[in-house]
């Protein structure tokens, strides 16, 4: 780890971070029957279709048997978040539910390739 990373550093990058919302999506129990695959399979569909639009930064599928599904870190407001999750086919399908938390990032953090 870093030890020489300085308050006037710190202080530096703190101004540079800009908002986000984080979602948490969640199972239902209707999410564990072998017909609602089809509608996962279209959620992920919409998931890669955020991504290329620009307005979800990180997809991360959670691979348990918890409650939690998955999180995004999306670019927008959590008001425009709720309405593109409304119309998600899992959440319309009443398969997922969720959560947002609005968050502050830094531009340019990204998953290691």
């Amino acid at each position: 780890m870093t030890s020489s990373i300085s308050d006037e550093y710190m202080n530096e990058q703190r101004a540079k971070t800009r908002p986000y919302t984080l979602m948490l999506l969640k199972k239902t129990a209707g999410f564990d029957r072998e017909e609602v695959w089809p509608v996962v399979w279209e959620h992920g569909r919409r998931n890669f279709a955020l991504r290329a639009d620009g307005l979800v930064s990180i997809v991360l599928p959670v691979a348990d048997d918890g409650e939690l599904a998955g999180l995004c870190v999306f670019n927008v407001e959590p008001d425009d978040v709720a309405r593109l999750m409304d119309d998600d086919p899992g959440v319309r399908a009443g398969i997922f539910t969720y959560e947002l938390h609005p968050c502050q990032g830094f531009p340019g953090d990204a998953l290691r390739a």
